[in-house]
């Protein structure tokens, strides 16, 4: 009985030693992770794959005129562009456009796009994605616009 307890006694300190140096912080180095300020803006924000995406766009009448797609994340990590399907047949977009993000609001539950009207989003020329990366570039050979 006596060893068991050595046992856990041992593992417990083990443990601890491991923890109180997992969280240990270096002066000068780099976080990894998040800090507790970033936790509350995480804790205070949303998910994109959640709430936006594959939502339908509404103009400031109530009237659809599209469906979020993706978000274009620029390389200095703005959210830049929301890619809207203007006409969708089953599913399938039919005709995607590029626009700033800035442009879309969230009012009362629902994305809204001021000022849109489907014949105005079909007409604004179609979004192609072989002109964008599809993976990241390195934060050192981003040269800032």
């Amino acid at each position: 009985m006596k060893a068991k307890w050595a046992l856990i006694f041992i593992a417990a300190s083990a443990f601890s030693a491991v923890c109180q140096q997992a969280s240990a912080q270096i002066a000068g180095a780099q976080t990894i992770g998040v800090t507790v300020e970033q936790s509350q803006l995480i804790v205070e924000g949303w998910s994109v794959k959640k709430s936006l995406l594959g939502k339908s766009i509404y103009n400031d009448s109530g009237e659809k005129v599209g469906v979020l797609h993706d978000i274009i994340i620029a390389p200095d990590n703005a959210v830049s562009f929301g890619i809207v399907a203007a006409h969708q047949f089953l599913g399938v977009s039919q005709h995607d456009v590029a626009i700033p993000m800035s442009q879309l609001d969230y009012v009362d539950g629902k994305l809204v796009w001021a000022g849109a009207t489907r014949d105005a989003v079909k007409s604004i020329p179609a979004f192609q994605y072989a002109k964008v990366r599809t993976v990241p570039i390195e934060r050192k050979d981003f040269g800032h616009h």
